[in-house]
C-alpha cells in the first residue's frame, strides 16, 4: 500500500465506522422511547449523549463567527419559511414545558450537525470529496428519521439536509447548519 493510499483508506473505515455508529445510537433511541417515539425526551437525550462521544472522539472543526451565526439564522429561516406557507402560526402550543423540550430538542439538533456534517462529513470529504461529504450526510439524516416518522418524511429530509449541507461547505463549519437546524426546530414549537 502506497503512502497515498492510507489516508483514503482510512477515511473508507472512518466513514463506514460512524455509518454504524448512528445506526446503532439510532436504534437505541428508538428502544428507549418505546411507545413514546419521537415525543420522548428521555430518548432524544440518550441519542444525544451517544452522538456526542463520537463527536467528542472525532473533534470536527467548529468556527463561532459573524458569518457562521448570519449563515445559520438564514438556513433557519429558509428552514422555517414552508412550514408557515403551509400551516401558519398556531393560535395554541403543544402541551408540556416549553423549556423543557426546548433544551433537549436544541441539544438533539446540534449533536447530529455535530456528528452529521462534523465528524460525518469531515470523513466522508476526505474519502470522496465534498459532494460526495454533502450528499451523504443528507442522505444519514434523511434516513435516521425513518425510524421515528416513517417513510413519508424522506422526502423533506432529504431537502433539509441538503441545505443543511450547503450551509456546511458555505460556512467551513458543523455550526452554521447547527444553528439552523436548532432555530428551526425550536420555531416548530410555534407553528402547527
Amino acid at each position: 500500500m502506497t503512502i497515498a493510499a492510507l489516508p483514503r483508506s482510512r477515511s473508507v473505515a472512518e466513514s463506514l465506522a460512524l455509518g454504524a455508529a448512528l445506526a446503532a445510537a439510532v436504534a437505541v433511541r428508538v428502544a428507549v422511547a418505546g411507545p413514546g417515539g419521537p415525543s420522548s425526551i428521555g430518548a432524544g437525550l440518550v441519542f444525544a449523549a451517544i452522538l456526542a462521544l463520537y463527536v467528542g472522539a472525532c473533534r470536527p472543526v467548529t468556527r463561532v463567527d459573524r458569518r457562521t451565526v448570519v449563515l445559520g439564522l438564514a438556513g433557519a429561516a429558509v428552514l422555517v419559511v414552508p412550514a408557515l406557507l403551509v400551516r401558519g402560526v398556531a393560535a395554541q402550543h403543544p402541551g408540556g414545558s416549553y423549556l423543557r423540550w426546548s433544551v433537549a430538542v436544541a441539544m438533539v439538533a446540534a449533536t447530529e450537525e455535530a456528528f452529521l456534517r462534523g465528524a460525518l462529513f469531515a470523513a466522508l470529504d476526505r474519502w470522496r470529496g465534498t459532494d460526495v461529504a454533502v450528499v451523504g450526510a443528507a442522505v444519514a439524516f434523511a434516513a435516521l428519521h425513518v425510524p421515528l416518522y416513517g417513510w413519508h418524511v424522506l422526502p423533506l429530509d432529504l431537502a433539509v439536509g441538503l441545505l443543511l449541507g450547503a450551509l456546511r461547505v458555505a460556512s467551513g463549519s458543523w455550526t452554521a447548519p447547527a444553528i439552523a437546524h436548532v432555530g428551526a426546530d425550536l420555531a416548530g414549537w410555534w407553528l402547527v
